[in-house]
């Protein structure tokens, strides 16, 4: 969840003018407190709770802000935000997306069909939803673009499978059960209790693949899953295929971690959450897939990037 830094942003008000000076955000339709106010949201996103006001400049300075001005701008409508986008951009998805689906048109259509969360055709309360508005300036708008691209491939791709499959049990006349639940929460398979998995495991382990971001789930779930080699996964995102391998080993060692820390906050020792990691994850009931397959947008201050 966002939370409010310890640093008080109003003592970075002058990098921040500068920052919205370098953005040109005015001519995106921004004004110096819209900007502000965005800042902040990246701010309660990445800085830690003790942050102080040097590691908040370190990170507002590596903020890439013109792009970020540009893509916030495209979320809110704006003519000239969309008018640069599309020539900056419209290009290069077309490319990412043909060497994706590696089909002419194919690729069109997975362009185009994520141009609808892009400009945001969706309203909530008066507000246009753009996926844009996740975008936090970390790194590329051009990298985070292409993971966006590749997960829509990948959310696309399942979601086809899974009606081919359904589609093929109908005809041959199977019935499906409605799943067991577990506290009266439909939908929900309860572990099984020959295998003696702890359920402080199971939702430990959950906790840890909620907390990855699409590039992060994109890739578990495309090596692991869909057995897609490394260098698939490296043409896709656009990268060479030893940072594919590298992200791939800093991933279960960060998992690990982040699986041990949530076991002791449920009041395991150190040795027992090691322990209980030693189980086998078939045990588990988990959906490992479901949590790799969600979209960004289901989760949107949770993610932490580092080629945003």
């Amino acid at each position: 969840m966002p939370h409010k830094p310890a640093v008080d942003l109003r003592r970075l008000e002058a990098l921040f003018q500068e920052l919205f000076r370098k953005s040109e955000g005015e001519q995106y339709g921004l004004t110096a407190v819209d900007f502000f106010r965005i800042l902040a949201e990246v701010g309660a996103k990445y800085l830690p709770a003790s942050a102080g006001e040097t590691e908040a400049r370190a990170l507002y300075e590596s903020l890439r802000a013109e792009e970020l001005a540009l893509a916030r701008g495209c979320a809110a409508g704006n003519e000239r935000a969309w008018e640069v986008f599309l020539t900056r951009f419209r290009a290069k998805l077309y490319d990412a997306a043909r060497a994706i689906t590696r089909d002419d048109a194919s690729g069109r259509e997975l362009a185009d069909s994520l141009y609808a969360s892009l400009y945001g055709t969706e309203m909530r309360e008066g507000v246009r939803v753009s996926k844009l508005t996740f975008y936090m300036g970390r790194g590329s708008l051009e990298g985070w673009l292409r993971t966006v691209l590749a997960q829509e491939y990948v959310n696309q791709y399942r979601k086809r499978r899974r009606e081919v499959s359904l589609d093929e049990h109908l005809e041959q006349g199977e019935q499906f059960a409605e799943p067991a639940t577990a506290g009266g929460n439909p939908g929900t398979l309860p572990a099984d209790p020959a295998t003696g998995a702890d359920p402080r495991l199971e939702a430990a382990a959950d906790e840890a693949l909620a907390s990855l971001d699409a590039e992060e789930r994109f890739i578990l779930a495309s090596y692991y899953l869909d057995g897609r080699t490394l260098a698939q996964i490296a043409r896709t995102l656009g990268v060479h295929e030893s940072t594919i391998s590298r992200k791939l080993e800093k991933l279960a060692q960060e998992l690990r971690k982040k699986t041990l820390a949530a076991l002791e906050r449920r009041g395991m020792s150190r040795r027992q959450a090691e322990e209980a990691l030693e189980a086998d994850v078939r045990d588990l009931s988990v959906d490992v897939r479901g949590r790799l397959a969600q979209e960004m947008s289901a989760r949107p201050f949770q993610a932490r990037r580092s080629r945003e």
